[in-house]
């Protein structure tokens, strides 16, 4: 039986603000934790009206000072953005004081359109220097000698070796990972297109190395589970309604979920978009069993994580519940 983890934007819903997406953010970490998930991941995003995981490391600080046992981490930091030194220090403080419970997946797109990117003060050539950085990075996570007095140390966070993963959508994520014999986690949870050949690229080139010897693949899947096939149909209307609006340009809070979807917009670009969100599955507990069931069988991933897009808190726990439920379901079809 693989490990479920769980992906969590802190979304800002319709009607809502950044204190209630916290406040959900908390309660649901501790949801995923008494259901025996593996992971809780934060995600780094930026001037987005429905994403309030900005601050990606003081966010997972909280997430793992609210539970006891789940592993906490980002999923990811958009390296980029950030100095390696400087995240090296933030994850350092967070393994010294959660030990054994944080990791660090690292991305090279920004997390933000083209202005958001130029206030961060993003270097426009940062994404190319991406594989140095993450050398870099890594760099500050070894002990050092304490005659090397002449070198650049992040206190804390020397010596601790908390885990890194490469993230990405893209052949260079999987081509990167390998070569530095990293887990690699893929976002086909919002871009299917290049999965497949990814992960088999990923798992052709991997080179072993003492952070991990043989490789290991995380996928990423959106699941929007209900007591009845029809309610999650319906929920998942408002992951499509928040798709659109990103490709309009127009970025919003999360939406409720409507009744009719295409009254909304033409059966092609509904099209368009359930070909984008093509690992999206919705629906009851014994579709949605079987749409996973399939595509672990295909796939084949180490682990598996998964994205719960719905309005309603009470819905999303309950979506998260049938999803530990479908765990033991796959776990036992596979025994």
């Amino acid at each position: 039986m693989i490990p479920f983890s769980v992906l969590d934007l802190s979304i800002i819903t319709r009607g809502a603000g950044p204190r209630e997406a916290f406040r959900n953010t908390i309660d649901f970490a501790k949801l995923a934790e008494n259901l025996g998930f593996h992971r809780y991941w934060l995600a780094e995003h930026h001037s987005m009206p429905g994403i309030a995981s900005a601050a990606t490391a003081i966010l997972i600080g909280q997430v793992a000072g609210a539970t006891t046992r789940i592993r906490v981490g980002s999923g990811g930091i958009m390296l980029p953005n950030h100095s390696p030194l400087v995240v090296a220090e933030q994850f350092g403080t967070l393994e010294t004081l959660f030990p054994g419970r944080i990791d660090l997946g690292l991305g090279r797109a920004p997390g933000a359109d083209q202005r958001t990117a130029r206030a961060l003060r993003r270097d426009p050539s940062a994404p190319d220097r991406f594989p140095e950085d993450v050398v870099e990075l890594l760099h500050y996570f070894e002990p050092m000698a304490a005659e090397d007095t002449h070198l650049i140390r992040a206190i804390p966070g020397m010596g601790l070796r908390v885990p890194v993963w490469i993230l990405g959508s893209s052949l260079f994520s999987a081509v990167l990972a390998a070569q530095l014999g990293l887990p690699y986690a893929f976002a086909s949870h919002f871009a299917p297109a290049q999965m497949e050949e990814a992960i088999a690229l990923y798992r052709s080139r991997f080179e072993p190395s003492e952070r991990c010897a043989r490789p290991h693949v995380m996928l990423t899947v959106n699941v929007i589970a209900a007591d009845e096939e029809a309610d999650g149909k319906r929920l998942a209307t408002s992951l499509y309604q928040y798709f659109m609006a990103l490709r309009c340009g127009r970025p919003i809070a999360f939406p409720r979920p409507v009744n009719d979807i295409l009254s909304l917009w033409s059966a092609e670009e509904q099209a368009l978009l359930e070909q984008t969100l093509a690992y999206t599955f919705a629906g009851s507990r014994e579709s949605v069993t079987e749409h996973l069931k399939r595509f672990l069988e295909r796939h084949k991933p180490d682990e598996l994580m998964v994205a719960v897009p719905i309005h309603d808190q009470d819905c999303r726990k309950r979506s998260l519940e049938i999803t530990a439920r479908i765990k033991a379901d796959v776990g036992l079809n596979h025994a």
